[in-house]
């Protein structure tokens, strides 16, 4: 793995300190609004239409599956094309290798998810991440941001579908926003500080947090069908791309090791109600997955040996329908 450094790519470097993992924010943080008018950060000149924006991701990596999820489930599948790199993210980070999984780049025709970064900036310096949303148009990068991304799926391009589901209602966004922040921080994010932590102390930290707050999650489950009430929210789908890699990946190669999902009664009939949602387990490769983290995170898994098991069923009978 590595990093762009003023347009040059280099050797990783070290993104621990003290022993903690930490993860780096990102660059690009433009707004697709429906009439190009700016959004909450960045500049304007991003206008929706249907065909003019481009995302790149990996089916492997949580962050981006986020936002292959909304564009499902918002129906922009003809709205917004997509480009799937290869699993294997080593010397070369994320490549479009279609021997490896990779549906190639069709839009910009280059083989790094490195050189896309580079398209938009030169003297780019920073980690060339997955998911990007790219404008065909101005040729450069909107955003880089996965939890931005997904809001401007959400309602940015109304005019272009025919979805009206809105998983960030106003209403609630004050709820959804309290929520997201406990999950990135102790969940999402939590498995990786566990799993990329240098030191036992950093590492145990970021292993009660999250089994901490797993066992909020699951209290709260027991009283509601999902996080924010009865209705699937943004935060819902934030937290489903952990728990669908959780027990495959995280118990086992992050050492958060404590509990399988498949342990706690009201979290794991939530993953399966949520992943049997129309069109969801068509974004879930379990064996993408697995593929990236044992045989690309060579830091943590020398061998790259990827396991076989476990054997998960998603697809099997939940018990969420008793909130009605």
């Amino acid at each position: 793995m590595g990093l762009l450094v003023d347009g040059v790519w280099r050797e990783d470097v070290s993104r621990t300190k003290d022993g903690h993992f930490i993860r780096p924010a990102a660059r690009f943080r433009n707004w697709v609004t429906p009439d190009g008018s700016p959004g909450p950060s960045g500049e304007g000149g991003f206008p929706a239409a249907a065909g003019r924006y481009h995302l790149y991701v990996s089916l492997a990596c949580p962050w981006a599956h986020r936002t292959v999820i909304f564009r499902k489930l918002k129906g922009l599948e003809d709205v917004v094309s997509m480009s799937v790199v290869s699993p294997d993210m080593l010397k070369d980070g994320w490549t479009f290798n279609s021997a490896e999984g990779s549906t190639g780049d069709a839009v910009n025709g280059k083989s790094k998810i490195s050189e896309i970064y580079l398209l938009a900036d030169a003297k780019y310096s920073g980690r060339a991440s997955v998911p990007v949303l790219w404008d065909k148009e101005r040729k450069t990068i909107v955003n880089n941001e996965s939890a931005e991304i997904i809001r401007m799926f959400n309602s940015a391009f109304d005019a272009f579908t025919n979805v009206r589901t809105d998983f960030y209602p106003t209403p609630l966004r004050g709820e959804i926003d309290r929520i997201n922040d406990v999950i990135y921080l102790n969940v999402n994010n939590g498995v990786y500080r566990a799993g990329f932590a240098t030191a036992q102390e950093a590492y145990e930290l970021a292993f009660r947090n999250v089994f901490d707050t797993l066992d909020e999650i699951e209290q709260t489950l027991s009283r509601q069908r999902y996080l924010v009430g009865h209705a699937i929210t943004e935060a819902d789908w934030r937290l489903f791309t952990t728990l669908v890699r959780f027990d495959a990946v995280y118990y086992s190669h992050f050492k958060c090791n404590w509990r399988h999902i498949h342990e706690y009664p009201n979290l794991s009939n939530y993953a399966r109600d949520l992943y049997q949602q129309p069109g969801v387990a068509e974004t879930v490769s379990l064996a993408q997955i697995k593929r990236h983290y044992y045989f690309s995170q060579r830091q943590v898994n020398p061998t790259g040996i990827v396991p076989v098991g476990p054997q998960l069923d998603f697809s099997a009978p939940h018990d969420r329908g008793r909130f009605g």
